[in-house]
């Protein structure tokens, strides 16, 4: 089966989507005509047209009815991902006037709720821009595929490797259609209630509503160049730490409340994982901000508590400079950014799920090292026995992962250095990589509009490679070189 016939079984599947998308990127159209910003409603009108027409083209096209492979489920995310960024990036284009390269940057940031940004001049933007670029965050939080998957009509293999694709392996549903339609409902009600709260610090609607899309989905963007240093709001910061920490909280974990399971809720172990990284976060970062910055004891507590939140949720948003920070404290946010959030929430980096898989994987590992050959050491995750043909699969599937981020961790950081240079201190170089490649967001100031395309580029690669979490884009590239069958 050559690469087109295999591209066919799944071409309606993603034109389904494309559709959908095209339904979901008409909503700036609406901010458009209320703030009557008319020149801005032809260049975003391009982006829903263009989406429909594509996923229409895409239906109607010859398919085969065989079962998809997994490798082909896993290409089809990574193109679709790839494709509602070339589209997404067209508006930034032909309203901010960015260089193309620059609107897929801010595109692709925006979809993989990375949040870092090549734009200037965003506090004259206008509003239909800015609600773009925070409905891509929203949109691109709980992830293309799962808002469709609960609509797409065909079952199988597809529905299934869709959704995995994206690491979203929490099933709390007899059915992936089910849990995808659960987790969209869980999500649009966290962001209701986060606007209600975000509200009480006294900003209004409008940019409340956009903070919550950007907090909720661990991105990160916000409707000013200052950022949330704007607003010089503490009260509207405190506000967002629980907005960000329940993106990055296990969605199905808000199903178990629902479902009155609450003490299951206080015993999951990324959700805890996730507290006392948070919480040890803000004890360390405090004391160097004190004891290495300087600062006071407040702006210190202000500081440490909303950083280390932002880092270890991966969300980005930042209420100071981290360019004046101690390399020490700059250390500590860079491995919570590796870390991530939690495996099924939106959050980024290697995600507390696989690192909770690889400990138990090497507890298991050492603990046969030192019995008998023929004893039997179960492997337990979660307070459940694994058979232990799944165990070594998917412990050592997690420890791949974490093994291509740190080869391509290293890889980009030459790259960029051959691209630009020593063009700051080589730490703050590795901590933009590494927010790039977790989907963090925050910058201590080597990104800017004044990169090389080349460097522009890598960026690009990197957020499309942390959100997708590697695997899929490599399978799509050796698909395309070598074919999807393997014997």
């Amino acid at each position: 089966m050559d690469r087109m016939e295999h591209f066919s079984i799944i071409a309606r599947d993603i034109g389904g989507i494309l559709q959908f998308m095209a339904l979901a990127s008409f909503a700036p159209l609406v901010i458009a005509v209320i703030y009557a910003e008319w020149d801005a409603f032809i260049p975003m009108a391009l982006v829903p047209i263009i989406f429909f027409t594509l996923g229409s083209l895409l239906r109607i096209a010859p398919h085969s009815s065989k079962q998809a492979r997994l490798s082909v489920a896993l290409s089809a995310v990574a193109l679709i991902w790839l494709i509602a960024s070339l589209i997404g990036a067209i508006p930034f284009y032909l309203i901010a006037g960015m260089p193309y390269i620059d609107s897929v940057f801010e595109a692709m940031s925006g979809w993989t709720t990375t949040g870092l940004t090549l734009a200037s001049g965003l506090d004259d933007f206008p509003k239909t821009l800015l609600f773009w670029r925070s409905l891509m965050q929203w949109l691109g939080g709980m992830g293309i595929v799962a808002f469709t998957v609960a609509m797409v009509n065909r079952s199988g293999l597809v529905q299934r490797g869709l959704y995995r694709s994206e690491a979203r392996s929490e099933a709390f549903m007899p059915s992936v259609v089910d849990t995808g339609a659960q987790m969209w409902k869980i999500y649009i009600a966290l962001t209701f209630a986060g606007i209600g709260l975000v509200m009480l610090s006294g900003v209004g609607l409008w940019d409340a509503m956009n903070l919550v899309f950007s907090a909720i989905s661990s991105g990160g963007f916000t409707m000013y160049d200052a950022g949330i240093v704007n607003y010089n709001n503490p009260f509207l910061e405190i506000l967002l730490i629980p907005v960000m920490i329940a993106g990055a909280l296990p969605f199905k974990l808000y199903f178990m409340l629902y479902a009155k399971r609450i003490s299951l809720f206080f015993r999951d172990l990324q959700a805890i994982l996730l507290f006392a990284i948070i919480a040890s976060g803000i004890l360390i970062v405090t004391y160097d901000l004190i004891n290495l910055n300087g600062l006071t004891i407040p702006d210190s507590i202000r500081y440490g508590l909303f950083m280390v939140v932002s880092a270890a949720t991966s969300t980005g948003f930042q209420n100071t400079n981290l360019g004046l920070w101690p390399h020490a404290t700059i250390l500590v946010l860079t491995a919570m950014m590796i870390i991530g959030g939690s495996s099924g929430s939106t959050a980024g980096g290697i995600k507390l799920g696989r690192v909770l898989i690889c400990y138990d994987g090497l507890v298991w590992w050492f603990r046969r090292i030192f019995v008998s050959g023929r004893a039997v050491i179960p492997f337990r995750h979660e307070g459940r026995s694994i058979p232990k043909m799944i165990a070594e699969y998917e412990v050592s599937k997690n420890m791949l992962v974490i093994i291509l981020y740190f080869i391509i961790l290293f890889s980009s950081t030459i790259l960029f250095l051959q691209f630009e240079g020593l063009v700051s201190d080589t730490s703050h170089i590795i901590f933009e990589v590494i927010s790039a490649l977790s989907n963090n967001g925050m910058s201590t100031g080597p990104i800017s509009p004044t990169m090389s395309n080349g460097s522009k580029i890598l960026f690009i690669f990197l957020m499309w490679l942390g959100r997708l979490e590697i695997l899929p884009i490599i399978v799509l590239i050796v698909g395309l070189v070598k074919g999807f069958e393997r014997t």
